[in-house]
């Protein structure tokens, strides 16, 4: 009889703890899915882009320069619905913007355009690094987000720089200047060799 009994409160023990342990196990998953829900809603809030070009320049380069309309394009493609979608589009929009180093207008293949796209590549690629963690900090991200639009503003104010510096027209006598003064930098860096001094005739008379 006693140990029936022991049996019994054993077995009631042993219910116990597992209900236990499942309202602890819901009670974390609960806790769990209120942060994720969280971080979705401030990533989703922040996700925008400026996905349209901010100036006549920019805008003419969408129709030539295949890379830079894409980028713009998988930037406009807002994802739905779950935090893994938007993981999915934020690898895409950085192999978008990887590929802005390839085929880079002539006029825009200059160091000034080159450092701006590098540094837009680097926000992108930090944005994409963040959202994939196992816990994403949302902050983070959503900073980044306001970084890369400020970057791509600042790029495209540049090639707007570019292309009016080149229709400046230079003044008469300009490029003679230009062409005399490279060739005073290349003698003073020694790339030209100077003039050897004459050599004096000393039977020539002398001139008072």
């Amino acid at each position: 009889m006693k140990y029936k009994i022991s049996l019994f409160l054993l077995l009631i023990f042993v219910l116990n703890s597992c209900q236990n342990e499942d309202e602890k196990r819901r009670a974390e998953n609960a806790k769990e899915a209120k942060k994720n829900e969280i971080i979705f809603n401030n990533i989703n809030k922040a996700w925008t882009f400026i996905d349209e070009p901010i100036n006549e320049v920019a805008e003419q380069k969408v129709s030539s320069w295949t890379e830079w309309r894409d980028f713009l394009k998988e930037l406009g493609d807002k994802p739905r619905k779950t935090i893994g979608a938007f993981q999915k589009k934020s690898a895409a929009i950085s192999k978008k913007a990887f590929a802005l180093n390839n085929n880079i207008p002539v006029e825009f293949n200059v160091p000034q355009i080159k450092s701006r796209i590098s540094i837009l590549i680097t926000k992108v690629k930090m944005m994409d690094l963040f959202i994939n963690l196992s816990t994403i900090p949302d902050k983070k991200v959503t900073f980044l987000i306001g970084e890369i639009n400020k970057e791509l503003v600042s790029l495209e104010r540049q090639m707007d720089q570019v292309v009016a510096k080149s229709k400046i027209p230079k003044e008469e006598g300009e490029e003679d200047f230009l062409r005399m003064l490279d060739t005073t930098r290349a003698i003073q860096s020694g790339n030209i060799a100077p003039i050897p001094p004459q050599k004096i005739d000393k039977n020539l008379p002398k001139v008072e």
